[in-house]
């Protein structure tokens, strides 16, 4: 990371990142810790499937850069960052510390965060809006296999485009775009969250789970999807004006950290 960045940090109010999943091979673990390094924010959620846990049942993968960025997510707590951990289903195992405080680490099922504009946005993983991860856990855990051994094929094209200069691009994102059933599931997952926003009568939703990084009006309310740190490498920032923005942190520019960002201003106001 240049020393610019170190001096003059992007500053957020809020951060929204998930779907890291530390312990697996996929992990874009180095891209992540130069966001976290880059950025200051007041609030930091970490919006499910952290840790994968599901993975490292399998086999034991934990490089250094996974520890740093444990490291840099609580030194941030320590400096004053408000955390908050909504576990998914790859790290289901720390719902059973739900409610449980660790200094400036809170750990919550979900949570309603209010912007600076006064909006509030329901954050939660979203897994139990999955009817594959809900109805059949042995067919989720066999479609995870799957995706890992994709991830596999997209680590060895990402090392040949940077080889030869070429740009970062997902091969399981552009799957997921091209195939008619995975298209209709992240519509329907959409679809899905947007509904229960309604019923809950807050002005949007937060989630990951899905890795499909998203911000739209759907309904009369705001469906944000933050992505992952496995193919988008995304996250969603709140600035002090309440303005919310999708970061798409892949296309940085060595040493400067040059960002491509999708920015959405959100239609309503305050």
């Amino acid at each position: 990371m240049s020393d610019i960045q170190r001096l003059h940090p992007l500053k957020y109010r809020a951060v929204f990142i998930s779907d890291i999943h530390l312990g697996s091979r996929g992990c874009r673990a180095d891209d992540l810790l130069d966001f976290l390094h880059a950025t200051h924010c007041r609030e930091l959620y970490l919006v499910g499937d952290i840790i994968d846990l599901w993975q490292m049942r399998r086999s034991v993968y934990w490089p250094e850069a996974h520890n740093s960025v444990v490291h840099e997510i609580l030194e941030k707590a320590r400096n004053g960052t408000r955390v908050v951990y909504v576990p998914g289903n790859h790290d289901e195992l720390v719902r059973k510390h739900i409610g449980t405080r660790f200094g400036n680490v809170s750990v919550c099922d979900e949570v309603v965060h209010e912007t600076a504009a006064g909006e509030r946005f329901l954050v939660l993983h979203g897994d139990r809006f999955d009817s594959v991860v809900q109805g059949s856990a042995w067919l989720a855990h066999l479609g995870s296999h799957a995706y890992d051994r994709l991830l596999q094929m997209h680590g060895l094209l990402s090392h040949v485009r940077r080889y030869f200069g070429l740009r970062y691009w997902s091969l399981a994102g552009y799957l997921k775009r091209k195939v008619k059933n995975a298209v209709n599931y992240i519509g329907s997952f959409e679809q899905a969250l947007a509904m229960e926003a309604r019923q809950r009568g807050v002005d949007g939703l937060i989630c990951g789970h899905i890795h499909h990084p998203e911000v739209r009006e759907m309904g009369g309310v705001t469906y944000c999807n933050c992505g992952d740190w496995v193919e988008s490498c995304t996250a969603l920032v709140e600035h002090h004006d309440g303005r919310l923005e999708l970061l798409r942190w892949a296309d940085k520019v060595p040493e400067t950290l040059a960002v491509s960002a999708d920015t959405v201003t959100l239609a309503r106001t305050a």
